[in-house]
Formats: structure tokens, sequence, C-alpha cells
């Protein structure tokens, strides 16, 4: 289905040894009412009560990584930067890192929502940009050293972030539900994600209490820069407990269950129905791409898949990925298949589309039919099958591929 076309032009055209001590200021004020929410912390003077903002690097006695921290005044961000350096006793990267300590307004009303970083970097290439928040841990700073490895470790919950190039802040959206607080304190990669165990997620109870807010460069070998603006988070504009994301009406509706809660890659966070023709206002992007008949000839926006608040490469796994129905968890692809990862990345970069090929597919899960559609066992329509000079392709919403799987072992694909 193509954006605004049909389905036969469908290409798919339409986001410190010790660093030096160097202590700057992060002013936290009170909660600053915004459209969306409100701020947790901004630079400068801006804000009344404040809070120191420190720097560390990796505590391995023969580490290497170092970085600075410190505020610009004239321009009312805080400035990260310096070098990850591979620890030599087993050439895996080291980390930097800069927190806050102090009690941070209360953020329960938000956890349907995001942490929101507006930052800029000269190094939008790097990937290993991580933010980590402490909330409901005993110790702070223990938690976010140990990351659940460790006892009495939890409670410090990180995620993943990336920033694309450009001279603007941009602001960085990083659902809550991409946070999990049983991470590698070696690598900082989740050990286990709110998507596979909903007691690693943050809580209500927990983003009441942030005591600790921290920025991470880390896992990746490499030069970071970040500048940082404010860090505040979005609310969504009805309560959770009381928004409830509406299904398509009976005469349009496709799926055979309501799209899952929590899906993967942050999709969960895509909460309108951002296509070109009229639906249920209330309908979810998912609902509405992947379960309303209205949509059929329409996909998720090109290049969904890059947004900040999604950066799907920043969340595959190692080696293969497999992803499921966002409706009934049922595994549909799995990628990258008998070529590399970076093959699989260029094929969804040039369509704009998480792109797959036959060895990638769950056959008994996937079908077309005589016009291309592509769907699942489920009933569930996950894109448009588009063969092009290289062979078959199947070209895919990922708002329809996001899901968790099945509970049933015998569905997965091992």
């Amino acid at each position: 289905a193509a954006q605004a076309l049909g389905l036969l032009a469908r290409t798919r055209p339409l986001v410190v040894s010790k660093m030096r001590a160097a202590a700057a200021t992060l002013a936290v004020g009170a909660a600053c009412a915004t459209a969306s929410g409100f701020e947790l912390a901004t630079f400068g003077v801006r804000s009344g009560a404040t809070f120191k903002f420190v720097g560390q690097n990796d505590p391995v006695m023969i580490g290497r990584s170092t970085g600075t921290w410190h505020v610009d005044a004239a321009g009312e961000f805080g400035v990260f930067d310096g070098e990850v350096v591979n620890v030599p006793s087993s050439e895996a990267p080291g980390f930097i890192k800069a927190a806050a300590d102090g009690s941070f307004p209360d953020a329960s009303s938000a956890l349907a929502g995001a942490l929101i970083f507006e930052v800029r970097s000269s190094t939008p290439g790097y990937t290993g940009f991580r933010a980590a928040f402490a909330a409901g841990s005993v110790s702070p700073s223990y938690a976010c050293a140990g990351g659940g490895s460790i006892p009495l470790s939890r409670g410090c919950f990180k995620a993943k972030f990336s920033v694309p190039p450009g001279q603007d802040f941009v602001q960085i959206r990083i659902p809550f539900s991409d946070f999990s607080d049983k991470w590698s304190p070696a690598t900082g990669e989740p050990t286990t994600t709110c998507a596979q165990d909903k007691s690693v997620c943050p809580t209500a109870s927990s983003l009441k209490g942030i005591k600790r807010i921290e920025l991470w460069a880390e896992g990746v070998a490499g030069k970071a820069h970040l500048e940082v603006r404010s860090i505040s988070v979005e609310v969504p504009s009805t309560p959770a407990a009381l928004r409830v994301a509406a299904r398509p009406p009976a005469e349009f509706g496709t799926c055979k269950g309501p799209v899952q809660d929590g899906l993967r890659f942050g999709l969960s966070g895509r909460t309108t129905p951002d296509i070109p023709v009229p639906v249920d206002e209330d309908e979810t992007l998912a609902e509405a791409v992947c379960c309303d008949s209205r949509t059929k000839v329409y996909a998720e926006p090109q290049f969904l898949y890059q947004a900040p608040d999604i950066s799907l490469y920043s969340k595959l796994e190692a080696g293969v990925t497999t992803f499921y129905d966002s409706v009934c968890g049922v595994p549909l692809f799995r990628a990258p298949m008998n070529r590399t990862l970076a093959d699989f990345k260029a094929d969804t970069d040039e369509h704009g589309w998480p792109s797959f090929r036959p060895a990638e597919v769950v056959k008994e899960h996937v079908t077309e039919d005589k016009d291309g559609f592509v769907y699942s066992s489920c009933g569930t329509h996950l894109g448009s099958y588009l063969p092009d000079e290289q062979g078959p392709r199947w070209c895919m919403d990922l708002s329809c591929i996001a899901g968790n799987p099945k509970a049933d072992a015998s569905q997965l694909i091992v």
C-alpha cells in the first residue's frame, strides 16, 4: 500500500582512571509545565534549585576512556565530551558518563509517555549513547553501577538512544517502555527487556521518586560529544489509566484482536494515526495501519524506523532478530538470514521500510494475496510484497511486526 499512491506505485515515498573532576551545575527547578509534559532539568541559570552533574569513566584501573562535563553558561546547555577506548586487558570498550543526584519532580503521570532529551551532537554516528535514571533503588549510584546483576542493584533503568546529524537542538524521545533495570554492567546492553518481562519496566510508583539521572557513552569505542539543553518527560494527553486505544469500527476492523500493549522498538509511543486518510482519532498508528481496512493502500510514514524514538537499528538483537505479529505475537520474519546485517540495513534504507528476503520469511505465518498485500496467519495486514531486481521482497510496516512473542513456546522459531 503506497503512502499516497496505489499499491503498484508503492516505492513507499511519503526523524574519569578518573575523568577530570569537572563538576558542572544542572539546574533543576519546580516541574515547569509544558504543552505535553514538564521539565525535570534545565542547564545554566534558568531554574532555581541546583544539583551538580559530575563525570566519571570506566573504573577499571587500566581503563583509558576519558571525558569531560561542563555547562556552557552563555548557551545554557550541558556539554558531555570524550572518547570511549577499549580496555587493554579485554579489548572491550569502556565507558564515560555524567550523573546528577537529587529529588527530581514526580514523573508518575508520564508512565505511558517518554523521557525527552533536547540535544545535539557533533558525533551523530556514535552508537553508544544511553540514558539512565534511578528510581526506587536502595542506593542510586550503586544500582547504576550494577544494573541488576549484583544483589540489591535493581532500580536503575537504562535505554539506548541515537542523535540525528545537524546543528540544531532536537528532541530525542525515549519511551519509558524502552527502559529496563536489568542490563550488563560490562556493555550496557539489556539482559532482560521490558517487552520480555514487565518486572524490569519502570512503574508509576518508581517514577514518583527519581533520585539520579545519567548520560552514558558506553560499549562502543569512539569519540562522543553531546550537548544537552533540557531533560523533560512527556505526559500522555489522557492519563494512561483512562485512555483506551480504539479499535477500528467493526465494519472496517480486519484484525482478530487488539494490537498488543508494549510493542517493541517504541511503537506503542505512536498513539496517533499518522495516515493520510480519515480514521478514528483514538486509533494508534499500529491499529490504523495494521487493522483498519480504510488504510489498506497506505503505509506508515517512510523511514519511521529511523525516528529518534524508534531507532530500530540500535534495538536489534545481536545476531538475528525475530519480528513478531503486533496483534497475535506469532513469528513473521528473522533477519538477517543468508546475508549480513549491513545488507539488511542497506535494503531497508533503500526502500524506507523494513525489507525482507525469502530466507527471512516464516512462511507458515506470512501470506500474500493476488494484489500483493501481505497478511499474517492471524489476519494482520503487514505491508506489501514488492519484488525488485534482486528478487522477492517483503516490504513491511514496522508497526505491524513489532509485537511480543506469543506465550505458546511452540510458536517460537529457535
